[in-house]
């Protein structure tokens, strides 16, 4: 096996192809986008995600009550995005390569290729929930962590803090999903889908970078 790293996504794609036989072509593209749509329709017609959807006018009422303050951003509704194949694959060449401490070796959990990639990228579906103030954040969460118990949803939380309160909050639940196959036939993988909660003055300031940056 060739130990050189691949430096960018371009010699990644060619390691890929030589060295674990996996050709990246605007098939596996298309059949990503097949494979993350029926996800997405598949959650959006589940019902976790009705019911998160029909709870949002109840939770901003009992903000309201408690705190005076409306919870969520005037006008916002939910959607769910699907992560672009581009930035997914770039995150298959950090995890696989740029963080992997173990190189030449295969990562500690194992290579990320396209017969588990499903199922280890944690957020190829996610959506955003903007609440206005920083106490939202943890006020969500406690909202959304109950819901997904009652409908048996597996759910991890991770916090970015600082010191006035929590400022932002990544909620991964973990869900079963049937998929298309390559040929034709279909079967059940579990799915990670991110929920990001964060307040509406972190995602102006994020939107700013991104312009910035582009």
């Amino acid at each position: 096996m060739n130990s050189e790293k691949p430096k960018n996504i371009y010699e990644y794609k060619k390691w890929l192809k030589e060295e674990r036989g996996i050709e990246i072509s605007d098939r596996t593209q298309t059949y990503y986008e097949s494979v993350t749509s029926k996800i997405r329709m598949d959650l959006e017609k589940s019902d976790f995600w009705i019911r998160l959807n029909e709870n949002l006018r109840e939770y901003d009422g009992e903000y309201l009550a408690k705190t005076a303050y409306p919870l969520l951003v005037t006008g916002f509704t939910p959607k769910l995005d699907i992560k672009p194949f581009d930035s997914f694959l770039l995150k298959t060449f950090r995890k696989n390569i740029l963080e992997n401490n173990l190189w030449p070796k295969d990562p500690e959990d194992g290579w990320i290729i396209p017969n588990n990639w499903y199922s280890r990228i944690n957020d190829i579906v996610r959506t955003l929930f903007i609440v206005k103030y920083l106490d939202g954040v943890e006020f969500m969460i406690n909202k959304v962590k109950p819901l997904c118990e009652q409908h048996g949803v597996e759910c991890k939380v991770f916090l970015e803090a600082r010191e006035e309160g929590y400022y932002a909050a990544h909620l991964y639940t973990r869900q079963e999903f049937e998929i298309p196959k390559l040929n034709w036939d279909t079967e059940s993988i579990d799915v990670s889908i991110e929920i990001q909660i964060t307040t509406q003055l972190q995602e102006v300031i994020r939107k700013l970078l991104h312009k910035y940056y582009e």
